[in-house]
C-alpha cells in the first residue's frame, strides 16, 4: 500500500532523525487501525537521497511480520529507486533488533545488491523512539555477511581477490627489482668515488642508505 505524500513531504533524507520524524507520523496514522501489529515499510530514494515514496510492504501480528524480498523491491524497481531505507515498528516499544530482524536485513541487503538498489539503513521504530542499523554500525556488519550471498557471487569475489593478490605480488616484485637495481648502481658509483650527493640524485636513495652500502 502506497503511503500518500505531498511534494513538500518528499524531502531529501540527511540522517536517521529525518526518517523517524516522517515515519512517526505515518505510524501514528496507521496505529489508529492496527495498534498492536508490526508494520514493514520501504522508503524509496533517488540518487540524491530525495524521497520518492513510502510503501507499506506487509502488516503482521503482535511480534512479527513476514517479509519477502520480491514484495520489498517490487515497487523500488518499478518506481526507479536508487536506494531504499527499511522501516518496521515494534509494538512492544522494545527497539533491540531480534535475530530474525538481522537475518531479514542481511537478506534484503544482498538482494538489493543484485538489483543495484542500495539498502542504506533499517530503522526499528516505536511511537517515541527508534534504532538505526546504520547509526550503530550493524548495517555495515551485516553487509559483510556471506549468508545470503549467491554461490556464483562468492566465486566471483574469490576470483577478484585472487586477481588483486596477484597484481600486488607483481607490483611488489617489480618494486623490489627496481630497488635492487638502484642499490647496485649506487654501489658501483660509490666504488668509483663519485660524491654521495650525485649518487643520491641519480639513484633516488637517501644519503643514509648510500653510506650503508
Amino acid at each position: 500500500m502506497d503511503i500518500k505524500l505531498t511534494e513538500k513531504q518528499k524531502i531529501k533524507i540527511l540522517n536517521s532523525d529525518d526518517v523517524f520524524d516522517i515515519m512517526q507520523k505515518v505510524l501514528n496514522r496507521e496505529n489508529k487501525i492496527d495498534q498492536d501489529k508490526e508494520h514493514f515499510w520501504i522508503i524509496g530514494l533517488a540518487t540524491n537521497n530525495r524521497m520518492l515514496f513510502i510503501e507499506l510492504v506487509t502488516l503482521g501480528c503482535l511480534n512479527m511480520t513476514v517479509v519477502k524480498p520480491m514484495n520489498v523491491f517490487r515497487v523500488a524497481v518499478l518506481r526507479g529507486a536508487a536506494k531504499v531505507i527499511l522501516v518496521h515498528n515494534h509494538p512492544s516499544g522494545e527497539l533491540k533488533p531480534s535475530e530474525k530482524d538481522n537475518d531479514t536485513t542481511d537478506r534484503l541487503i544482498q538482494v538489493g545488491r543484485i538489483l543495484s538498489i542500495e539498502v542504506i539503513d533499517h530503522l526499528i521504530i516505536s511511537l517515541k523512539s527508534f534504532l538505526s542499523y546504520a547509526d550503530i554500525g550493524l548495517l555495515m556488519e551485516l553487509s559483510l555477511s556471506m549468508k545470503w550471498v549467491p554461490s556464483f557471487e562468492i566465486e566471483e569475489r574469490i576470483r577478484e581477490e585472487e586477481k588483486l593478490i596477484r597484481q600486488e605480488a607483481v607490483q611488489l616484485a617489480e618494486a623490489k627489482g627496481k630497488k635492487e637495481g638502484k642499490t647496485e648502481m649506487a654501489k658501483m658509483m660509490k666504488q668509483k668515488g663519485i660524491d654521495l650527493s650525485t649518487i643520491k640524485d641519480v639513484s633516488g636513495l637517501s644519503i643514509k642508505e648510500i653510506e650503508k652500502l
